[in-house]
């Protein structure tokens, strides 16, 4: 009896099984597609992605350095209106004032001398290269690296080339003035109503991350600001070094050698290699101690700048590795040129307070050793 009584329980359940088998079949054959398709959705979608950054990297370049530029001024607008009775408006208005007083005053003073001067070391720059060949090819080593160089005569032009150079320069000419006039008004509407972009762009987000979102961008902006006026303290304290020592050394172009020296500090790393070149061509037509004393000053800036200016400007904001700094150079120079290398450093500045915010607390919840 207890037999009979089992038996169709056994059967009951392989029917059951029996029935159940092939449904079971068809979900999994469903997760398994749906997976498939939001997978491959994935890729394709990081694929676009990437497509559209690549394609559209100059203009992000742009819209970055014109946020730079907002983040700058109105750095300077908030700084003036803690510390005056006026308004954000009237003190953006105060800080554009001035810098345009600043930058009139400035080129009607020295204007005419670096003007001179710039025409002095386009003439002398060929001599100076004709004098360092003519040194260097007295050695048996320096004679075998001449013989690989392009000599004068094929770098300069032939006349057939030279109207296609010349609208080459002009085209390039007619690009940078327009992309400056980009960069200038892009920066101008930010600096003016930082909040109208900032609410649009965090109403992107889901309405639990808008908070979220807002702190990070605000953390952004600061870490952007913080280095920016830094960076500017530090140009200016290199420039002034660099003319003081130059004409200590009564090197001839002082004042455009250092000015030169000003902007290209905005590059770390690679800024004073640059600055340093025509700085020695023009001491080597004098001797080759002189070109061994401008090369010391160099060196003395560049330690001045690197550890002691950096630390002491940077210790409240956000502090860059140098060796991820120079491989994002080296990295945005070989995919988009002289600007990628200028803005590498900001950029990298963002991405850090990105990874550190995003990924480090939120993603891994380590909000200690961020922190």
């Amino acid at each position: 009896m207890r037999n009979m009584e089992k038996t169709p329980t056994v059967v009951t359940h392989q029917q059951d099984s029996d029935v159940n088998g092939p449904s079971d079949l068809g979900n999994r054959l469903g997760s398994f597609t749906r997976r498939a398709l939001v997978s491959v959705g994935l890729v394709v979608a990081a694929v676009a992605l990437l497509a559209f950054l690549w394609y559209a990297a100059d203009v992000l370049l742009l819209l970055f350095a014109a946020i730079l530029l907002a983040v700058f001024l109105r750095g300077l607008s908030d700084w003036v209106s803690h510390r005056t009775p006026l308004r954000e408006g009237w003190a953006l208005v105060v800080v554009i004032v001035a810098l345009l007083g600043i930058t009139v005053a400035g080129a009607w003073l020295i204007a005419p001398d670096v003007a001179e001067q710039a025409d002095q070391l386009s003439q002398s720059m060929p001599r100076a290269v004709e004098r360092i060949q003519e040194r260097v090819g007295r050695y048996e080593w320096g004679r075998r690296i001449l013989v690989r160089l392009p000599s004068t005569e094929d770098l300069m032009p032939d006349r057939a080339d030279v109207l296609a150079r010349v609208t080459g320069v002009f085209s390039t000419t007619l690009g940078a003035l327009a992309n400056f006039v980009i960069i200038l008004f892009v920066g101008l509407y930010l600096a003016v109503s930082p909040g109208l972009y900032t609410r649009g762009l965090v109403r992107l987000f889901p309405a639990a991350e808008r908070n979220r979102a807002r702190e990070v961008l605000n953390a952004v902006g600061a870490a952007l600001r913080g280095w920016l006026l830094g960076k500017l303290i530090t140009m200016f304290i290199v420039g002034i070094l660099t003319i003081t020592g130059l004409w200590l050394l009564r090197v001839p172009l002082a004042l455009t050698l250092g000015l030169i020296a000003f902007f290209l500090a905005f590059i770390p790393n690679v800024g004073p290699i640059l600055s340093v070149i025509p700085a020695l061509a023009i001491a080597l037509m004098q001797s080759p101690e002189m070109a061994l004393y401008v090369l010391l000053l160099y060196l003395g800036v560049q330690v001045v700048e690197s550890y002691l200016l950096n630390p002491l400007v940077y210790k409240r904001t956000v502090e860059l590795p140098p060796a991820l700094t120079l491989a994002s150079q080296v990295l945005l120079g070989v995919l988009f040129g002289g600007v990628g290398v200028a803005l590498a450093t900001p950029l990298t500045a963002a991405a850090l307070v990105l990874t550190k915010m995003l990924y480090v607390e939120d993603a891994l919840g380590d909000r200690a050793s961020a922190s």
